[in-house]
């Protein structure tokens, strides 16, 4: 095995085990989002695990690379990254939506260490990651920001505005993905409200854009040094992904976008992953 094959080897287990996280949280919570956190799972962990600088001990360090996770109803699989990274005990993540708990629904900066925008209501996230990039322009940083936004969610006009502004301001240290698993929770998202043609959208607003599958380690790690290489215009990665992913009954099933698995559900996922 060679050192690319181990780095995604190890990627795989780490997903993984992100995965059954998610699974667990939801489970004792009793409810949550599970579809939309399982389809990101790798994308996050290729994130935090290979590619952002960040130091799980100095979260406000300034020169760390910023995650800004716009479908914040994911929350789990963004909570699940952190503590294994080290920015929490991985116990606590049993008290997901608990009373008293800092691990909210939606995930909030001010309780929780690493979480770098409280976010949730939807459209809202490449705005601040916008606002995190000029910052650092202005401080004469070198961090990056990462987003990721939800499919559906691109039907909110507020992502379009900040489309347009990162273009403007020639944001090339934004690389946001858009996590196309193709659904939503009313449906299918070409059903609900079409965002098609979604590449040529992005391309139009400025953005340079590559097309991937988001549960392909190779393809996720080199898009986004391509993206990092860009010069000149912010980066769009569109990772086609599945809802559920890893989980053979939730896989492609709309109804798991906000429903919590029953234990006996919870003991099948887990025995799968």
């Amino acid at each position: 095995m060679n050192a690319q094959e181990e780095k995604q080897a190890r990627l795989k287990e780490q997903a993984k085990t992100i995965r059954r996280h998610i699974v667990a949280m939801v489970g004792e919570a009793g409810s949550g989002h599970p579809g939309g956190s399982l389809s990101a799972a790798d994308i996050v962990t290729a994130l935090y695990f290979e590619v952002m600088r960040v130091d799980p001990q100095r979260p406000d360090w300034p020169d760390r690379d910023r995650f800004v996770l716009s479908k914040g109803h994911a929350a789990p699989v963004l909570y699940a990254a952190l503590a294994e990274k080290g920015y929490f005990p991985v116990e606590k993540l049993l008290t997901l939506r608990k009373l008293g708990s800092p691990l909210q629904g939606h995930p909030d900066m001010r309780k929780v260490p690493g979480v770098e925008m409280s976010t949730g209501s939807l459209g809202q996230g490449l705005s601040a990651a916008l606002g995190m990039a000029l910052a650092g322009r202005l401080d004469r940083c070198d961090y990056r920001v990462y987003a990721l936004l939800g499919d559906g969610e691109i039907q909110e006009g507020q992502v379009w505005e900040a489309a347009m502004a990162a273009a403007h301001y020639k944001l090339d240290h934004i690389i946001a993905f858009l996590d196309y698993n193709g659904l939503q929770i009313d449906g299918p998202i070409n059903q609900v409200m079409s965002p098609e043609p979604v590449a040529d959208k992005w391309r139009a607003f400025g953005w340079a854009v590559q097309e991937i599958d988001g549960h392909d380690f190779g393809q996720i790690l080199a898009a986004v040094s391509k993206a990092q290489q860009t010069k000149g215009r912010p980066n769009m990665i569109i990772a086609k992904t599945i809802k559920g992913k890893g989980v053979s009954f939730m896989e492609n099933q709309v109804g798991w976008h906000g429903s919590a698995p029953k234990p006996e559900q919870v003991e099948q996922a887990l025995a799968e992953l």
